[in-house]
Formats: C-alpha cells, sequence, structure tokens
C-alpha cells in the first residue's frame, strides 16, 4: 500500500514537470511571427558609360591616279630622239621624244616658198588695182590666193610641230611604248603620263551605308605595302549613279598630298575604314542588361534594374541601336549609374543584393 503510494506521487510529478516545461499558446503565437533573416543576393553590375557604338565599315581598292594622260602620234615618221624613261619626273613643256620629219620639213620648204611668192603677187596686184590698171576681180582673186597660200604654210607648220612630243603638265612616265629608231603611225601610243601629286581609291560601298557618307569626311586609311604608316584620307566625292549590277555607289577618297613621297604607289592595295551612322559618345549598357515587360502587361516600355544602396530600382528606358554586347540607351539613365548586368527571373524591385563582379 505505502509503495504503490509513492509509485503514484513520482508520476505525478514528472507530469507537472513536463507540462510545466511545454511554452504556451501566447509562446508559440510569437515564435511563428518574428521575421526571417532577409536573404542578400550576389549580382554581377554594369556602369552606364559613354561607349563608341558608331558602325564601321572596311573596305578595300586599289590606289590609283586622278589623272593619267595617254599621249599618242599626231603623224607618222621614225623616232629620232627619245628624252626619257619610265619613273622619270617630267614639267610642262619638257620634250619628251622626236620623230625624224625630213618629209613634212620639206613640205613646210615648200609651202613657205608658194607664200612668199603669194605675197609678191599680191603686192603687185594691189599697187596696179590702186592706179585703176587692173580690175576688181583679178585683185580678188590674188588676194584669195595668198589666203590659201598662208593657210597651206601654217599646216605644214603644225604638222612638222607634231614631230616633238612635249610634256601637257608636270607628272611621271608611267609607261613608254616606243624605243628608238621605232616607226610610227598616226594614233600610235607612245607615253603615258600619271599626276602623283593626288592618288586616290575608288570604293564600292552598298547603297544602304552610303547615305551616311558625306564629301569631306575624313576616313582611315592602311595600306599592305605600309601596314605601320597609316594615313587619313578625305571622302573628294560620291558618285552619282549605282552600278546596275552589284548595287554599289563608287565613292572616291582622295589620299594627302604628299602620298607619293611617303612611299605610296599606284597599284597599291588601301583597305578604308568607313564610320557608317556615327555615335561616339552613346550611353551604353551590357544587351543582357535590358528587361522587357510581360506582353499581357499595359506597361510595354522596356526597363532595367538600377542598383542603389545595395537595393534594385526599376527604371523605364528608352533604346537606340545595339552595336554587338552593347545597347545605347536614349533616355531613361546618365552615365554613373549602376544597373544588373544580366536578368533574372527571380529578381524583384526592393531586392537586397551585392555586386560581386562588373561587366565591361
Amino acid at each position: 500500500m505505502i509503495r504503490s503510494l509513492g509509485i503514484f506521487a513520482f508520476i505525478s510529478c514528472m507530469a507537472w514537470f513536463l507540462v510545466a516545461c511545454q511554452p504556451g499558446q501566447d509562446d508559440q503565437v510569437n515564435h511563428t511571427s518574428s521575421p526571417m533573416a532577409e536573404r542578400t543576393i550576389a549580382v554581377a553590375a554594369a556602369e552606364v558609360q559613354s561607349r563608341d557604338l558608331s558602325r564601321r565599315l572596311v573596305l578595300s581598292a586599289t590606289v590609283q591616279p586622278l589623272q593619267t594622260v595617254r599621249l599618242a602620234a599626231q603623224t607618222r615618221g621614225i623616232v629620232q630622239q627619245l628624252h626619257v624613261e619610265v619613273g622619270d619626273q617630267v614639267e610642262q613643256g619638257d620634250p619628251l621624244l622626236s620623230l625624224d620629219q625630213a618629209e613634212q620639213g620639206a613640205e613646210l620648204a615648200r609651202a613657205e616658198a608658194v607664200l612668199e611668192q603669194a605675197k609678191l603677187a599680191y603686192q603687185r596686184q594691189a599697187e596696179l588695182y590702186s592706179r585703176q590698171l587692173t580690175s576688181s576681180a583679178e585683185y580678188q582673186a590674188q588676194a584669195a590666193e595668198l589666203r590659201v597660200a598662208e593657210s597651206e604654210f601654217v599646216l605644214w607648220q603644225t604638222r612638222v610641230a607634231f614631230g616633238t612630243i612635249v610634256a601637257p603638265r608636270a607628272a611621271v612616265v608611267s609607261q613608254r611604248w616606243v624605243e628608238l629608231g621605232e616607226s610610227i603611225r598616226e594614233q600610235d601610243p607612245l607615253l603615258e603620263l600619271t599626276d602623283m601629286s593626288q592618288l586616290v581609291v575608288h570604293l564600292g560601298v552598298s547603297e544602304l551605308d552610303v547615305a551616311h557618307l558625306t564629301v569631306g569626311q575624313q576616313v582611315e586609311v592602311k595600306l599592305d605595302a605600309l601596314p605601320q604608316h597609316p594615313i587619313t584620307g578625305q571622302i573628294r566625292r560620291v558618285f552619282p549613279t549605282a552600278e546596275l549590277s552589284s548595287r554599289f555607289i563608287t565613292v572616291e577618297v582622295a589620299l594627302p598630298g604628299t602620298a607619293y613621297q611617303q612611299g605610296i604607289r599606284p597599284g597599291y592595295l588601301a583597305r578604308v575604314n568607313l564610320t557608317i551612322d556615327a555615335r561616339e559618345q552613346a550611353l551604353a549598357i551590357p544587351v543582357s542588361a535590358l528587361i522587357s515587360s510581360d506582353e499581357s502587361s499595359d506597361d510595354e516600355n522596356q526597363y532595367v534594374m538600377l542598383i542603389k544602396d545595395d537595393r534594385l530600382l526599376r527604371q523605364a528606358v528608352t533604346t537606340g541601336v545595339q552595336r554587338g554586347q552593347w545597347l545605347e540607351i536614349t533616355s531613361g539613365i546618365e552615365a554613373g549609374d549602376v544597373v544588373l548586368a544580366a536578368q533574372a527571373s527571380d529578381m524583384n524591385e526592393g531586392q537586397r543584393v551585392r555586386i560581386v563582379g562588373w561587366r565591361g
């Protein structure tokens, strides 16, 4: 009996202790309503900066002279004197070659004698006419004969002059098709003179790109023969029509006037760097930073997530052109702003973030 009462008292004490140790209802409510620790997400960011988003177009073409003169024979004859070689620099009026003009010279001498005879006959006829010893018809006939003789003399003077070829301008002899003692006829090619003071490059530009080019625009030119010496050229003219087959329009780029002295020669391959749609100071962000609104939403603007005070802030933006991985922003953000560099589906405005990497 006494043993049973002891066991019962022990069980009662343990039950009371367990009940006393359990939290009450109020304590459970307070515990479940306490806020959880806020999560911070590690992100990559990009600083909004001005970048050169101009579109570049590199075209190649052959250097050529702006002006080339081809000299042809204007009379027949044998090359008697040859004064120049290929590569010689000549000035305007310098003799280049001479032809044997013995036959033409003889004809000139005959025409000169006929002219002298016609002058004497005219003088006698004029004296007689002044004394009224001859008719007006005879006087006029003799005056006509004098004019014919003068014309014949000038004709053979000109033909003899054709026997000496002179430089029509300052240039370099770039071709020679005759040799000393060679017999030539009218219109046979003799020499080619090239004006090296103005070298140009003719580029074929697409009809879609030529609208962005203007006369006077400066361009960078590199030559395969002189890779370490780029030069600055200038668009001299844009041809008015396009080629029917290719739809390309010829754009002429003038090289500096000292290009020949710098070692640039016609025939060299030039690579011209054209700036199409210049945007040298465009605010840009990575393409991956742009977020598009849900199509079902009323808000159709595109936006980015700004990072301010370690939190995300949604900011609507207006975009421009895209060049590779960079996108132009025309309004909505400023230089120096920091944006989330990549889209994340679980990112919301107000989210706390920590920058662990940078793009650009």
